[in-house]
């Protein structure tokens, strides 16, 4: 599958892309050992104005490019862990309603269609606001508010699954309910959760710049949403600020989107045919 996502020209790009964030996150500390809050230099000061201060300062007088490599690190994290916890509940929830069906479908399926009904971006101002803003927090009320898709997509795949062949072959020999969930109707209904994956991260990276961007961020951790609402109230005069950490954001969603797509057609059977 790697292989087939390569030769895709939207796979390579995303994926080169995403390698470029990831190298940001994890060189940030070699690169400016002082961390994202030294002041180096005078506030608002134009990139290039300075040697060593590729993208200017903020109206501290901190180096924008250190705080969009660090904020590279949060946007990776948060996107990651909120991705994992969210496909985990959803899964989970998916699979029993599919599997089980009936009543035990109904009640899952009502206890969802309930979480989908609020706005998910309000749904996370209004966790973090009462849980406080923090990182764990703040991966939590994502996690809260992407499972339900997570969910309804894995139903309707183990839907179809389990009324396959082999799945009541292994009804029939006399295999555990849990194991034949997990060896055989999961393995095989798990395809477009991977491709959802990667639209979950994007998602969760811009709904924790949007939370930081409203002061819904971690005060202790520097992140691209911070570094955007910094920037606001001197957009008109020194727009960089707001605009730089704004095109990372975008670079990485947009990877992340075309990787998605390129893996979606690597899974797809017509696409293996060629």
């Amino acid at each position: 599958m790697l292989r087939r996502v390569l030769l895709s020209p939207a796979g390579f790009v995303g994926l080169l892309l995403l390698l470029m964030i990831v190298g940001m996150a994890l060189s940030a500390g070699y690169f400016f050992p002082k961390g994202p809050w030294a002041l180096v230099a005078r506030p608002y000061m134009w990139p290039g104005q300075r040697p060593g201060l590729l993208f200017g300062t903020d109206s501290l007088g901190r180096d924008i490019l250190a705080a969009i490599f660090y904020g590279s690190r949060v946007s990776l994290i948060v996107g990651l862990v909120a991705t994992v916890c969210a496909l985990a509940v959803g899964i989970t929830v998916g699979s029993i309603a599919g599997y089980f069906g009936r009543g035990v479908d109904a009640v899952l399926m009502r206890i969802t269609d309930a979480f989908q009904t609020i706005p998910g971006f309000l749904f996370a101002i209004v966790l973090v606001s009462i849980l406080s803003p923090s990182v764990t927090n703040i991966v939590i009320a994502i996690a809260v508010v992407s499972w339900p898709p997570v969910a309804r997509l894995t139903r309707a795949e183990v839907l179809r699954v389990r009324e396959t062949e082999y799945v009541q072959s292994c009804k029939i020999i006399g295999m555990s309910t849990p194991r034949i969930i997990l060896t055989q109707v999961l393995p095989n209904s798990l395809s477009p959760v991977i491709v959802v994956a990667a639209v979950l991260v994007a998602t969760a990276i811009i709904t924790e710049a949007g939370l930081s961007f409203l002061g819904l961020g971690d005060p202790n951790v520097m992140s691209w949403g911070t570094l955007i609402n910094v920037g606001r109230p001197s957009i008109r005069s020194t727009w960089f600020i707001c605009v730089l950490p704004g095109l990372f954001v975008v670079m990485t969603v947009l990877a992340l989107n075309l990787l998605g797509d390129a893996i979606n057609d690597a899974l797809n059977p017509h696409f293996r045919k060629r």
